[in-house]
């Protein structure tokens, strides 16, 4: 059964993977697998992009997103007539006949990765470009994985790919998806510690990050900075020393990371 692979920790947001599907899938009738994509409205792969943090302690995470091919796929079970029907090598394709007028398709999709053609009235999405892998063609992989230049998308069959420590997007809608995410980004809280009557950064400042959901620990560098890196989201304690002098506050994971103001540590 084929899978996709995305090691986000390799992408740098460059979009070569999105504008290759762009290019792929525009103006081009890939019968019968999909019907041309429209130039605008439609990403059949995305780059989302999430700026984390705040105040000097912001990162920006770089998330490719498709069609996840689920195993037990929502969309299937909304279309009427066989109008999406699951491939031998797992694919699961729109059949772009059938589906004409099938709304409900989209809205199946809890994943939003289905879009609708209001000028074709009809549902589309990711196919895995399965027009390249059935055909001879030079290349025999989805044009996003061809497009890459850092190696971030692998497609191939889910037993030759490496997929110890990934995880699959939002696994509680028990979808069971067919894409693999290596690095999908973790909460952290960050921060600067400095010595007000000093007006200097504290350097070597013990950083303890406690809480029901664990115990985590850091310690200020040159600049003074920390980070705790992979937290849960969880309400946290956080305590900060150096040579008998402490500071505590509370701080929480819940919504969001946490780039804190700079801190005080008197």
């Amino acid at each position: 059964m084929k899978a996709f692979l995305i090691d986000v920790t390799k992408c740098v947001g460059c979009h070569a993977c999105q504008i290759g599907c762009k290019d792929e899938h525009c103006d081009n009738d890939w019968a019968p697998y999909a019907a041309p994509q429209p130039e605008v409205g439609q990403f059949w792969l995305k780059v989302n992009q999430y700026e984390r943090g705040g105040n000097s302690h912001v990162r920006v995470a770089y998330i490719p997103t498709l069609c996840n091919h689920c195993e037990n796929a929502p969309c299937m079970k909304a279309a009427k007539n066989g109008a999406v029907y699951r491939r031998e090598d797992g694919l699961v394709l729109i059949d772009p006949v059938k589906a004409k007028g099938q709304k409900k398709i989209v809205e199946a999709c809890p994943y939003h990765v289905v879009y609708w053609n209001e000028e074709l009235q009809i549902p589309q999405k990711c196919t895995g470009c399965a027009h390249l892998l059935d055909g001879n063609h030079p290349i025999s992989v989805p044009r996003c994985v061809d497009n890459c230049h850092v190696d971030v998308i692998t497609f191939g069959e889910e037993a030759d790919l490496d997929l110890e420590g990934t995880e699959v997007l939002h696994p509680e809608w028990g979808t069971k998806p067919r894409v693999f995410y290596k690095g999908l980004p973790k909460k952290f809280i960050a921060g600067t510690v400095y010595d007000p009557v000093a007006e200097e950064v504290v350097i070597g400042a013990a950083v303890t990050v406690s809480g029901e959901a664990g115990t985590y620990a850091a310690v200020t560098n040159d600049w003074g900075d920390f980070t705790v890196d992979g937290l849960p989201e969880a309400d946290w304690t956080v305590t900060i020393e150096k040579d008998g002098k402490q500071t505590s506050f509370s701080v929480s994971t819940k919504e969001k990371d946490q780039g804190l103001p700079d801190i005080a540590l008197a």
